[in-house]
């Protein structure tokens, strides 16, 4: 089983499941296979549509339900759907609405493990929730329990489940992390000096030979001890308005993280114990960068990456971009292929696009190939989920099933 599962008791069950952000292992990289290679005229087959209500939540998928935060009714609310058939299943009421310039609702995706949904809303509300029945476990508000604010654009750590913690990028005076109990929602610990949260989520992944817990924060990068929180080592990483977003990978023991506002990406050797030194294997910065990552996540396909490059200060113009791994060295690009998403399953991208196309691409260090593209949901920023042979996806209306078994 996946890195994300080492520390949870094997609450994530199935392969088939993607139960929260970025799938099984955080990585967006699914193991299904037999899925189409291309589109026919009219688009592929819808499943399903449901009001799906406002926000930016992505969908995570357990067994039967598909669940998501939603905001209606001047009011947070996680909602479980059945994965088959969009018919609701239970609504739960978190908390008031949020409301914000960069776009209403929660942010982050829920995490399911062990028949129990984590969810974290807007303003900040970590809650836990029954899966079955949605009935409500716990509520802990981290803002006042830490004494901080709500990042300035909304809160959007997706909550990192291990055995005994739930973890959140907090941006506290306490601490960059915080964990809090699974069962009680008592905070347990928090780690790292006072940094804005920015909009990562936190990670469990293999460096330098140990498992870590990675807090990719507004201003800096932390590596700690999954169990006690110790910090193993920090690297500074400031971009405009503090907007590191996408989640840190995992190549080869090394981590590479990548953000957008014209700043570029890097590939680190990370210590395994505190005191080491955290040295840079190749870097990429500023207005010539090979992969400026804006608020998309990047896939690992064998040795090379896929992302969205965004030129300029949070600019329209965005490339689809594949670049060697190890090395840095670009393959291609897809000029101004448009701000998006994606994620990775049977040798091609599964991309998302802002006008709520999706787009099929095969994942290839040799050129851009496109099989598929087509319309199926209005103006979506999430990353598609997908969970047997269905593809989920949301815009600031709707909840979408895409059938996309060959």
């Amino acid at each position: 089983m996946g890195w994300a599962v080492v520390l949870s008791s094997g609450g994530f069950a199935s392969a088939a499941d993607w139960p929260q952000f970025l799938g099984l292992d955080r990585n967006g990289i699914s193991a299904e296979t037999g899925l189409i290679e291309t589109f026919p005229p009219g688009g592929p087959k819808i499943l399903w549509r449901v009001p799906g209500g406002i926000g930016m939540s992505g969908v995570a998928l357990q067994g039967e339900l598909a669940v998501t935060l939603i905001q209606k009714q001047e009011r947070q609310w996680i909602v479980a759907f059945d994965a088959a058939t969009g018919k609701e299943r239970w609504e739960t009421d978190l908390a008031p609405a949020f409301e914000n310039s960069m776009g209403d609702g929660p942010r982050a995706t829920p995490t399911l493990v062990d028949g129990v949904v984590y969810a974290f809303t807007g303003e900040g509300i970590l809650a836990a929730v029954d899966l079955k029945s949605g009935d409500l476990k716990w509520s802990a508000n981290v803002p006042l329990d830490l004494k901080t604010k709500p990042s300035e654009y909304g809160v959007a750590s997706s909550p990192l489940v291990t055995e005994k913690h739930v973890i959140v990028t907090a941006g506290a005076t306490q601490g960059t992390l915080a964990a809090f109990d699974r069962k009680t929602g008592k905070l347990a610990w928090t780690a790292g000096t006072q940094t804005p949260a920015g909009y990562s989520s936190p990670v469990l992944l293999p460096l330098a030979g140990v498992p870590q817990i990675v807090a990719f924060a507004g201003r800096q990068t932390i590596g700690v001890e999954p169990i006690t929180g110790a910090v193993l080592w920090s690297y500074a990483f400031e971009t405009e308005y503090s907007c590191n977003t996408a989640n840190p990978i995992a190549i080869d023991g090394q981590l590479f993280l990548s953000a957008g506002e014209n700043h570029g990406c890097v590939l680190l050797q990370v210590p395994a114990k505190p005191g080491g030194e955290v040295t840079e294997v190749w870097s990429s910065f500023d207005s010539k960068s090979v992969l400026r990552s804006e608020w998309q996540t990047a896939v690992q396909v064998g040795d090379y990456l896929y992302g969205f490059d965004n030129v300029g200060s949070a600019g329209p113009v965005t490339h689809l971009t594949c670049i060697e791994a190890r090395t840095g060295k670009r393959m291609w690009q897809q000029l101004r292929f448009g701000k998006g998403n994606l994620i990775a399953a049977d040798g091609k991208l599964w991309c998302s696009t802002m006008d709520g196309e999706l787009v099929v691409v095969k994942a290839t260090p040799e050129k851009y190939i496109e099989s598929g593209r087509a319309v199926v949901c209005g103006e979506t920023r999430q990353a598609p989920a997908l969970s047997n042979g269905r593809l989920y996806l949301r815009d600031g209306q709707e909840i979408v099933c895409v059938d996309v078994r060959r």
